[in-house]
C-alpha cells in the first residue's frame, strides 16, 4: 500500500522546454555540445557546492561576449508554466491526510528564485508537503542513490510504500534498485492531475 507520494518538481508541477533551452544556450554560447567542465560546474550548482556568483562567473570568464544578465536569462529559459489546476490537484491530495506529500527535486538558486518571482503561489505550493527537499539545500542530487536513501531516512520510510513521479528515466532507475515504486511520466502525453486513473493499480 502506498503511504507517500514524491514528487519531481520540473516536468510533473512546472513545465520545461529542456531541450529548447539546451539549443538556445549552444547557439547563444556559439558550441556544439556542453565541455565536461561546464557539465561539472553546472553540477557543482545543483548540489549547492559553487555560490550563484561563481557560477555566473564561471560563465562570462569563458563566454565574455554575453553579460551577466544574459546568462542568467539563458539558464533560466527552460522555465516555462505551472498549470493552477495542478495546484488545486495538490491541495485537494493534502486535504485527503491520506498520503505524507515529498517534493524531491534537482534545483538551483537561479531557477527556484525564478519560480518565486513568476509562480504567485509558490508558498502555498510549498506548504502542501510535509517534507521539501530542493538538492541545492540537502547537497545531494538525483539520480545518486544517496538522495533517496536520505529521504527514506529523514523520514522513517519504508520503500515499497512510497511512489516516486519523476520525468527522469535515470532517477526512475535509481529508485526501482531500492524498492521504490515509481512512475515515470511523460510530460507530453500524461499530467499528474491523473495519477489515479494511470496509476490505479498502485492504490
Amino acid at each position: 500500500m502506498i503511504k507517500t507520494i514524491i514528487f519531481d518538481f520540473g516536468n510533473v508541477f512546472i513545465n520545461l522546454d529542456i531541450e529548447g533551452a539546451t539549443n538556445k544556450m549552444l547557439e547563444a554560447l556559439n558550441i556544439e555540445v556542453f565541455s565536461e567542465e561546464m557539465i561539472a560546474f553546472n553540477s557543482f550548482y545543483e548540489q549547492g557546492l559553487i555560490s550563484t556568483n561563481e557560477f555566473i562567473d564561471f560563465y562570462s570568464e569563458n563566454f565574455p561576449m554575453l553579460s551577466k544578465e544574459e546568462l542568467i536569462d539563458l539558464w533560466n529559459f527552460m522555465l516555462k508554466d505551472f498549470p493552477e489546476h495542478r495546484l488545486d490537484f495538490l491541495k485537494t491530495l493534502k486535504a485527503s491526510n491520506k498520503y505524507k506529500l515529498v517534493l524531491l527535486s534537482n534545483t538551483n538558486e537561479l531557477h527556484i528564485n525564478w519560480v518565486k518571482e513568476n509562480v504567485p503561489f509558490y508558498n502555498e505550493f510549498k506548504n502542501c508537503f510535509n517534507a521539501f527537499y530542493l538538492s541545492q539545500e540537502i547537497q545531494l542530487r538525483k539520480p545518486n542513490k544517496d538522495i533517496f536513501e536520505f529521504v527514506l531516512d529523514e523520514n522513517n520510510l519504508k520503500a515499497d510504500e512510497c511512489l516516486f513521479i519523476d520525468d527522469n528515466q535515470n532517477n526512475i532507475d535509481t529508485a526501482n534498485t531500492i524498492k521504490i515504486k515509481t512512475w515515470h511520466i511523460n510530460p507530453e502525453t500524461e499530467d499528474i492531475s491523473d495519477i489515479f486513473k494511470i496509476k490505479s493499480d498502485l492504490f
